[in-house]
């Protein structure tokens, strides 16, 4: 009821103005990727032709012209990839990504690395490890703790393996 009345009073190009519209093909637009952590730009207006990240919501390719988004990352691996350079590929703990109408996306994340500084091995032991003390006799914080890790270092095993 309140909808219609609402429908009634405003005028139909208001309407239109709060239409979703969607990303349209890539055209003459560049997505301008800025990727920062707490203490290091990463990627600063780096032009990019697609970057893939994984968030809460599921995973994402972003194009330009893509809806603006404000998305939460979860561990795992994000991918910028250009025109002009190979891939490149960092592991993020998580932070956000907030993809602007002018085909920008911010993306600033807790602790970020690439993705070849990072040693599948190490990162086996070190779950091990975490999953060890996650169902030990230790204190609830400690197994809190464990768990956090658990998932993170499940995560990046999962990000180096692909």
């Amino acid at each position: 009821m309140f909808r219609n009345a609402l429908r009634t009073a405003a005028r139909p190009s208001a309407f239109r103005q709060l239409a979703r519209s969607y990303a349209t093909e890539a055209g003459p637009a560049r997505l301008r990727v800025s990727f920062v952590s707490p203490h290091q730009t990463i990627l600063d207006k780096f032009e990019a032709t697609q970057v893939n990240l994984s968030s809460t919501e599921g995973d994402m390719g972003i194009l330009a012209e893509h809806v603006p988004t404000i998305a939460q990352l979860k561990s795992g691996a994000i991918e910028v990839f250009s025109a002009t350079e190979k891939p490149q590929k960092f592991f993020v703990s998580g932070g956000f990504a907030i993809i602007n109408p002018d085909s920008t996306l911010n993306i600033n994340a807790v602790e970020a690395f690439p993705l070849e500084d990072l040693d599948l091995d190490a990162a086996r032991r070190a779950l091990d490890d975490a999953n060890r003390r996650a169902t030990s006799g230790g204190s609830e914080q400690d197994k809190l703790i464990a768990k956090v890790e658990v998932e993170v270092y499940e995560a990046v095993v999962a990000a180096i393996s692909k």
